[in-house]
C-alpha cells in the first residue's frame, strides 16, 4: 500500500470524522468496527485507480470513505441475518451490542454515505454508487433465497457474487475512473477490473472457508457450510461428486449441520478447491487484462499485484 498510504491514512481520518453523533450508541459501535481494521480493499482500489489515471485532488478521500461505510452497512446487516459471532478476529458487532442496534447503525451508515455521495458533487459517481447499493441489496435477497437450497445451479450461485460482493468493487474502481475524469474506454476498463477482482475475491473466500485457519482468517473455519451456504466447492461436488458424496453435502446444505470432516472430504476428493481456485485465477487474469487501458505507473503496478493477491492470499 506505500503509493497511497498518505491516502489512506486521509481516508482513515474522513471515516472516524463521519462516525461522529450525538448518539452515543452509534459513536461506540462505529469505533468498534473500525477498530477492528480490514483490509480496505475497496477504498484502496478507488484511490488508486484514481491515480493510477492521473487525479490531484482530495474527492477521492470523501469517495473511499462512502465505500467502505457501503461495505461496513452490508456486514453489520450480513452477521445479523447469518446470526454470525465472529469477524475479522472478534466478536460481530450484534453479538456485542444486540441485532436491533446493528442493523440501525447499518442504516445510518448508508444515510451518511449518502450525504458524502452529495457533497462530492459528481452526480456520475452518486449514479454509480446508488446503483451499486440497489444492487448490493438484490444479491443479499437472492442469497437468502439459496441458503438451504442444494440445486442451486452454477449460474446462480455466481449471480450472487456478482451482486453481493463484486459489485462494490466494480462501483468503486469506476468512481475512481470518474473522479479522475478518465476516458470513457479506461473507465469501462476500471470496472471490468473491480468486477473481476471482486468475483476472484469471493471465490478464494469459498476456498478458505474449507482450509483456511479460523484465526488467521477472523471467522469461524466452515460457517458457510453451516449457514446451509452452497458455495463453489459445493456445488463442484454436487456436479461430479459420486452419489454418496453428493448425498452427504446435500444434507449439509439442507440442514446447514451434518459430519464437517467427511464434507470437507469429499471437497479433496473430488478436488473442489483446485477447482474453484482456477475460475478464481481465471477472474484475476481478466482483471489484469482490463488494465492494458491503464498508463503504466506505480498505481498500476500496485493494481496488477492486486490480482496476484486476490487469489493467493491466506485470510
Amino acid at each position: 500500500m506505500s503509493p497511497i498510504s498518505d491516502d489512506m491514512k486521509a481516508v482513515d481520518a474522513v471515516i472516524r470524522a463521519r462516525l461522529d453523533s450525538d448518539v452515543v450508541l452509534i459513536r461506540t459501535i462505529g469505533e468498534y468496527i473500525v477498530g477492528a481494521g480490514g483490509k480496505r480493499m475497496r477504498p484502496a482500489l478507488l484511490l488508486l485507480v484514481a491515480k493510477a489515471l492521473g487525479y490531484q485532488g482530495s474527492t477521492h478521500h470523501l469517495l473511499a470513505a462512502v465505500v467502505e461505510f457501503i461495505h461496513t452497512a452490508t456486514l453489520l446487516h450480513d452477521d445479523v441475518v447469518d446470526e454470525s459471532d465472529l469477524r475479522r478476529g472478534r466478536s460481530t458487532a450484534n453479538a456485542m451490542f444486540g441485532n436491533a442496534a446493528s442493523v440501525l447503525v447499518g442504516d445510518y451508515l448508508y444515510s451518511r454515505s449518502f450525504e458524502m455521495m452529495v457533497e462530492s458533487d459528481s452526480m456520475h459517481a452518486m449514479s454509480v454508487l446508488s446503483a451499486a447499493t440497489t444492487v448490493i441489496a438484490e444479491g443479499e435477497v437472492l442469497q437468502l433465497l439459496n441458503v438451504h437450497d442444494p440445486d442451486v445451479s452454477l449460474d446462480r450461485y455466481l449471480q450472487v457474487v456478482r451482486y453481493k460482493t463484486a459489485k462494490l468493487f466494480e462501483a468503486a474502481a469506476q468512481v475512481g475512473a470518474i473522479v479522475a475524469g478518465a476516458s470513457q474506454a479506461q473507465q469501462t476498463a476500471a470496472a471490468t477490473y473491480g468486477r473481476h477482482i471482486g468475483t476472484a475475491f469471493q471465490l478464494i473466500d469459498d476456498v478458505l472457508d474449507y482450509t483456511g485457519d479460523a484465526e488467521a482468517l477472523g471467522k469461524n473455519v466452515g460457517d458457510d457450510l453451516r449457514e446451509g451456504k452452497p458455495t463453489l466447492p459445493l456445488i463442484r461436488v454436487m456436479e461430479i461428486g459420486n452419489a454418496e458424496q453428493r448425498q452427504l453435502v446435500q444434507d449439509a446444505i439442507r440442514h446447514g449441520e451434518g459430519d464437517f470432516a467427511a464434507v470437507a472430504q469429499a471437497i479433496r476428493d473430488t478436488d473442489a478447491l483446485g477447482y474453484t481456485r482456477e475460475a478464481a485465477v481465471a477472474e484475476a487474469e481478466l482483471a489484469r487484462q482490463a488494465l492494458a487501458e491503464f498508463p503504466a505507473s506505480a498505481h498500476q503496478e500496485m493494481l496488477l499485484s492486486f490480482c496476484a493477491f486476490a487469489v493467493e492470499r491466506d485470510r
